[in-house]
């Protein structure tokens, strides 16, 4: 008997498909809104890159279709992002969601989900793109760092910022103590933004997010103090 959930219990609502590289934490925090009734959406597949990421079982286990697609043996990213879009588009998702996956995306690959397609990212963008978020904050010493959710664009970590995890930098901060307090916050950020989309609250037109059709002209934020995000 498969452990794969039937397609028709959550019919009525927008399909997903998340892709991992490792542990899949914020994954997990995806799953368990979707299980509350928080996410507004069913996670039709969770696909790797990678054999041995540890969120492939968090997805067999809440019953989620859990796929590896290896890029051994693609001669190029080209042909292993094409292959990607076929494994992603026989779900036919309404969005894509982008949760600790570890390659830089191809520009073909980007085009085709435009606007639907979306990452968290750890720092208050457009700080600190990149890897080594925590070590750089750190290092530069700043008062607050957090957590950014975008949409994806060809500019690495530079697509329009649609909603923000702030939390203070302490004096004897690490940056395994940053990470945690920040990773913390991406798992009740990364569910909240999933819900606006796929309500369709918000939407991207013309390199720009929109609320309930209207231009956010500056991320909506959510603190630890918060209940709620600022929207």
């Amino acid at each position: 008997m498969s452990d794969i959930r039937p397609a028709a219990a959550s019919a009525s609502e927008p399909g997903i498909v998340v892709l991992i590289s490792g542990r899949g934490s914020n994954l997990q925090s995806l799953i368990d809104a979707e299980r509350d009734g928080r996410l507004g959406a069913t996670i039709r597949a969770v696909i790797s890159n990678r054999p041995d990421a540890l969120g492939l079982q968090r997805a067999r286990d809440a019953g989620i279709a859990a796929r590896v697609l290896d890029p051994t043996g693609h001669p190029d990213r080209d042909a292993y992002d094409r292959r990607l879009i076929e494994a992603i588009d026989a779900h036919r998702p309404a969005l894509v969601v982008l949760a600790g996956f570890m390659r830089i995306l191809s520009v073909h690959f980007v085009a085709h989900y435009a606007g639907r397609l979306i990452n968290i990212h750890p720092s208050l963008l457009p700080d600190f793109r990149g890897l080594r978020t925590h070590q750089r904050a750190l290092a530069e010493g700043v008062a607050r760092h957090g957590a950014s959710v975008h949409f994806v664009t060809e500019e690495l970590d530079g697509g329009p910022v649609i909603l923000q995890a702030r939390v203070p930098v302490f004096e004897d901060d690490t940056p395994e103590t940053l990470a945690a307090r920040v990773l913390e916050q991406e798992h009740r950020i990364y569910p909240r933004a999933v819900e606006r989309i796929a309500s369709g609250r918000i939407t991207l037109a013309e390199g720009r997010v929109l609320l309930d059709g209207k231009p956010l002209e500056t991320p909506a934020l959510l603190t630890p103090e918060m209940e709620e995000p600022q929207w």
